[in-house]
């Protein structure tokens, strides 16, 4: 599985492992920050997309209207992970398939 994670303050790796994901075998990337956002889910090409809302400079809901705007090929999952659920929430009507807090983010049965 390939996971690309825009988040700017945890650890997705880390966080996936600390919930009893195992991760051997995947691909995960963090973008600590939206630059160039488009660029590099074109590039890497995830199977899961993963976006915070809060980071700069552009907001998790600013990358997933870009994204659906764009010509760049859509991830097969699109997860909104923000701290804040009415984020999330505003992320799942725009487009995302899912929207859990961060902190749950290992008890979503993707990963399993």
């Amino acid at each position: 599985m390939r996971v690309l994670a825009f988040e700017d303050h945890y650890d997705i790796e880390a966080m996936l492992i600390a919930g009893d994901i195992n991760v051997d075998g995947w691909v995960i990337e963090q973008r600590w920050d939206s630059s160039e956002a488009l660029d590099h889910i074109q590039r890497f090409n995830p199977d899961v997309l993963l976006l915070d809302h809060y980071m700069p400079p552009m907001s998790g809901f600013e990358v997933l209207d870009s994204l659906l705007k764009s010509t760049v090929p859509r991830p097969n999952i699109v997860v909104a992970i923000s701290s804040d659920p009415r984020k999330n929430d505003d992320m799942r009507r725009l487009g995302a398939d899912i929207s859990i807090v961060k902190f749950d983010l290992s008890t979503l049965d993707l990963w399993r």
